[in-house]
């Protein structure tokens, strides 16, 4: 019998001491006179008694009944509740989520949302502030998580809906609310283009040990982003249909030695070419009108060789850009030498993109509308940056169809550049080729 029912059964035996004074003499040897007339004896005598008695079973029934409440009942716990309610996040997401042992935590976080959950938090501290100006009626940390969890599997708005018990319309802002900022607020320092003498020495150097080509800054590649479906008042569908048969819009990207973007060009529909689509970036326009220009310059045979970067034969060769000789190693030995050590620097950027789509798997189908689609791609590569920049475990890469196409032409406009680049690739072939032969 805990306290509290005590201190109700001792305010009863006062109630019933005021209602029945008999009561009183018998339980008080000292008290002999009583005021009590005949007519109120009767009802005292009579009714205080049943009135004790019925109040006091019942109490007594809900004593035994009732379960302690000596310590308070702990939170529902992950387990016993849904998984992905706020409750349930907050629960594992605050004490307990660093209770637990780090490799068994991020495995955890990974295969939920993609990520560990250090380079989480990095990323809801980066967007909180600009996730509370939108007044958004769930935290931040769990909006996040829930937009990650949609990019990292690949879920539908409306299975997203359902696993945290949300309208999907609410689900499709917070995506296209999330997504925006990463793509706009976390882009400029997330993905950079390797300006900076300490950074471009080192992207040259790491390159030069992958290829045995000097000066090289980054390796470009295109991929098609499957859409899902299209909006069915689209003018012409038809330009969403690309060569390997599927509709997709193009994603553009220049990648690291440590397969780290620092440029993605998210324009072209899928019919398009890759040459085409280089062409209509920024990128190409910086680097045709003279914007950027890396100071670092070394000497080959005389030669003066700015960094450059390096693309397959669907790209236009450039002062800028080096292509192969030829797709199927048809050159002399010096062009097939160049050719493997260029082949060696694309594949860098290839198992970026392979990486890109295994973390992020929203890409293998996109299933966002139309014009949210390239924000949601671009989010997709900032968050890729941060694994890569974290070192977070690579997962299995997404094995791209064959390529397919003929070599690039070459624009009127572009023969200055063309000619600059195609004598720069012989220097450097010649070059390679009298390195390797004296070893």
């Amino acid at each position: 019998m805990d306290q509290s029912f005590l201190i109700m059964l001792s305010n009863l035996l006062h109630l019933q001491n005021q209602l029945d004074p008999t009561t009183s003499i018998l339980s008080d040897s000292s008290t002999s006179t009583t005021t009590a007339t005949p007519s109120s004896l009767l009802t005292s005598t009579s009714a205080a008694p049943l009135l004790f008695f019925t109040i006091a079973s019942v109490l007594s029934y809900i004593s035994t009944t009732r379960k302690p409440s000596s310590s308070p009942s702990p939170p529902p716990s992950p387990s016993t509740t849904s998984q992905y309610s706020v409750a349930a996040f907050r629960a594992l997401s605050t004490e307990r989520i660093w209770a637990m042992e780090a490799p068994l935590r991020d495995a955890q976080w990974r295969s939920l949302y993609g990520l560990s959950y250090p380079v989480f938090t990095t990323v809801v501290d980066k967007l909180k502030p600009y996730i509370a100006q939108s007044n958004l009626s769930l935290p931040s940390d769990y909006a996040v998580a829930m937009v990650l969890s949609r990019l990292s599997l690949g879920l539908s708005a409306k299975t997203v809906a359902k696993r945290y018990s949300l309208e999907p319309y609410l689900v499709s802002k917070i995506t296209n609310m999330v997504t925006r900022l990463l793509s706009t607020k976390l882009y400029p320092e997330f993905i950079k283009i390797p300006a900076g003498r300490r950074r471009l020495q080192e992207t040259t150097a790491s390159f030069a040990e992958i290829t045995s080509l000097p000066n090289i800054c980054g390796a470009i590649d295109n991929t098609h982003i499957r859409l899902h479906s299209l909006p069915s008042n689209i003018p012409n569908p038809n330009i969403y249909t690309n060569s390997h048969g599927f509709r997709s819009i193009q994603l553009q990207v220049v990648a690291d030695h440590k397969k780290i973007f620092w440029d993605v060009c998210v324009k072209a529909p899928g019919a398009f070419d890759d040459a085409t689509h280089f062409r209509d970036s920024l990128l190409y326009n910086r680097l045709i009108s003279g914007d950027i220009v890396w100071e670092k310059v070394v000497n080959v045979k005389g030669h003066p060789v700015r960094p450059y970067i390096v693309g397959d034969w669907c790209y236009p060769l450039l002062s800028f850009l080096l292509t192969p000789f030829s797709w199927n190693r048809t050159g002399n030995p010096a062009q097939n030498s160049f050719d493997e050590g260029l082949m060696k620097g694309r594949k860098v950027v290839e198992e970026a993109i392979g990486l890109l789509k295994g973390r992020w798997r929203i890409l293998q189908d996109m299933n966002v509308g139309l014009n949210h689609a390239p924000q949601t791609i671009v989010a997709c590569c900032v968050l890729h940056n941060l694994c890569q920049i974290a070192r977070e475990p690579e997962p299995e890469v997404w094995k791209e169809p064959e390529e397919s196409g003929g070599a690039a032409r070459v624009l009127e406009s572009e023969n200055y550049y063309y000619n600059f680049g195609e004598s720069l690739r012989q220097v450097l072939a010649d070059d390679l080729y009298q390195r390797l032969s004296s070893r």
